[in-house]
């Protein structure tokens, strides 16, 4: 498994997220594990997300998020998607992945 922790924003909103790719590391204990829980344990991401200071809800499906918020679902689908480009720290900004905003945003951490 591969973790990653990213910054997602929206109009108003900082949220820190724990990002996990549930693929096992080629050890069979984990592999036995994910594939008991339905993971399919392939070459996809398969991105289990959660807020970073563990309040809230974790899900692996990007169309599960409660709230009716666009934030989480718009966020996690796109982190699935470019996951092999993501690194520790990163921004995601729904804003600018809907086209609303023409410049990304940067981390808090920068400004």
């Amino acid at each position: 498994m591969k973790v990653k922790a990213l910054e997602v924003r929206d109009e108003g909103t900082f949220i820190p997220v724990l990002c996990v790719d549930m693929n096992p590391n080629d050890t069979d204990a984990q592999r036995y594990l994910l594939r008991r829980c339905g993971y399919p344990c392939d070459d996809r991401p398969n991105v289990i997300m959660t807020r970073l200071d563990g309040n809230g809800q974790a899900t692996n499906d990007p169309y599960a998020w409660k709230g009716g918020s666009r934030t989480f679902p718009i966020a996690h689908d796109w982190i699935i998607d470019h996951w092999s480009e993501l690194k520790d720290g990163d921004v995601v900004d729904v804003q600018f992945i809907q086209g609303e905003t023409t410049a990304k945003k940067v981390s808090e951490r920068d400004e």
